[in-house]
């Protein structure tokens, strides 16, 4: 019950010396799931208070919004999406809401803004699903999520959408890892309008930026960084090389990565070596064994190691106080725990 929240809080800390952070995860604590959509996206995020974040949802058709699906309501047990978030308007991201609201009452829809040009086959459909139900976002916008008065401070801000990012707080000085930018082509692709969410719960903090691309990675840190350091950060686009720029990386300095990428996309070489020579970074999780590549992180770390797989999810839940967080992979009994910068 949620009135044995402060015994549970009294019991870890006299624990905290002999169990350091191994905490089992709690239904009111926040938890994080990166659901198997085979290389697009699907992140679902449960609040301490049971409200439900989605952001992307894969592709159209019947295997991803199943898959969200069942993740949804036999692991997180849900009955309904209350934010559906689309970063940005790529078939692999929001292809999947119209699919995923026959299958689970959807309440509010938000996304970065229809694009002028579009595949009106997808996009229909999916307005016609958020139709009354709808918010384009932009930079600075917070989803307003119900707080627990006995845990610390939920947010959920968006940092940035449609190549427009906030800009840092007065005094933040320059971020010296802007020198080190090696420019790319511009990007004139969808993924260059991705959203940009910062998920923090006291002194957690996991970052979203979908398939935000390399110059534009770069502008969100620069010349001052707005988002500061986190704990947890989705690679960005799957691990593909065309995003990753280790200025963003070097900059938020993150403890974990995980990678959504599937059996034969992302996991790219250079976001793979910039990954590992990240001084931050303790662990990189992976949703697939990127089989045609390599470069892949250890087995244990890795929800699928197979190309044609059972759908394994991974999973991130934050400690009562924000102070830890433990990841798993239930498919092989992975467990590891890690302490928040804050």
């Amino acid at each position: 019950m949620r009135t044995n929240r402060k015994i549970v809080l009294t019991v870890l800390f006299l624990f905290a010396i002999c169990l350091p952070f191994e905490v089992l995860a709690q239904e009111d604590t926040l938890r994080i799931y990166w659901c198997d959509v085979e290389g697009g996206a699907a992140t679902l995020i449960v609040t301490p208070m049971g409200e439900s974040v989605l952001l992307d949802a894969g592709l159209p058709g019947e295997r991803d919004p199943g898959r969200i699906h069942s993740l949804a309501t036999k692991v997180a047990g849900l009955e309904r999406i209350d934010h559906m978030i689309s970063t940005h308007f790529d078939l692999d991201h929001y292809g999947g809401v119209a699919d995923l609201s026959k299958l689970l009452p959807i309440v509010n829809y938000y996304d970065p803004g229809v694009p002028e040009k579009h595949d009106p086959k997808y996009v229909v459909p999916y307005i016609e699903a958020s139709k009354g139900k709808r918010k384009v976002v932009k930079a600075g916008d917070e989803i307003t999520l119900i707080q627990d008065e006995e845990g610390p401070p939920l947010r959920l801000y968006c940092y940035g959408a449609a190549q427009r990012y906030l800009d840092a707080p007065d005094g933040t000085a320059d971020n010296e890892e802007c020198g080190a930018h090696e420019p790319m082509p511009p990007d004139t692709t969808e993924n260059a309008n991705s959203t940009v969410f910062l998920l923090s719960y006291g002194p957690f903090k996991f970052l979203d930026a979908a398939d935000l691309s390399w110059e534009l990675e770069k502008d969100l840190v620069c010349p001052r960084n707005p988002i500061g350091t986190v704990d947890v950060f989705q690679v960005d686009h799957h691990g593909l090389d065309v995003s990753n720029n280790p200025v963003l990386i070097h900059s938020v300095q993150p403890r974990v990565a995980v990678m959504n990428n599937g059996y034969s996309k992302g996991c790219g070489t250079r976001t793979v070596q910039t990954l590992r020579l990240t001084p931050s970074i303790e662990a990189v999780y992976q949703l697939h064994k990127n089989l045609p590549v390599g470069g892949n992180a250890p087995p244990a770390y890795i929800a699928n190691l197979e190309k044609e797989c059972s759908a394994n999810h991974v999973e991130l839940s934050v400690s009562l106080d924000g102070k830890h967080y433990t990841v798993t992979i239930p498919a092989n009994g992975h467990r590891h725990s890690y302490a928040t910068k804050g």
